[in-house]
């Protein structure tokens, strides 16, 4: 398994605010606005699942598979070009601020680490960079 960490992001919420909007994936429904339409044909969600299609990469669904209140969010892929577990993990700062951590670990081929390891890399980053820019109240 190979990992790949996002910076650790300020968020200007309290920790029970985040960790309540991420635990339970029917919030997605806020920020589909969000979401750029060019790039994803799908976008799918309930509570304890995700599924999204994005070109060229195919169709990718995660299942939440581990929740610790205020500390952290598990997911599994149960589709993906590439088997991969996606932690969310959030600290309280002040009662009003949090941060933010994503860490990916990715089941990558041998040959295929260094083509796709810096584009995953850059993924896990932007996903981060989003999450923490999301109005949690």
């Amino acid at each position: 398994m190979t990992k790949f960490e996002s910076s650790v992001k300020q968020i200007a919420y309290p920790v029970e605010d985040v960790y309540r909007n991420i635990s339970d994936l029917s919030n997605l429904e806020r920020v589909r606005h969000l979401v750029p339409g060019e790039t994803m044909q799908t976008f799918n969600f309930d509570s304890d699942s995700v599924e999204v299609s994005v070109a060229p990469v195919g169709t990718i669904k995660l299942r939440v598979v581990e929740r610790d209140e205020n500390k952290c969010v598990k997911f599994e892929t149960e589709q993906s070009p590439v088997p991969f577990n996606l932690l969310i993990q959030m600290l309280p700062v002040t009662e009003t601020e949090s941060t933010m951590q994503l860490t990916v670990e990715a089941d990558i081929p041998f040959m295929l680490k260094g083509m796709i390891g810096g584009p995953l890399q850059d993924g896990v980053e932007k996903i981060a960079d989003a999450l923490s820019k999301i109005p949690y109240v």
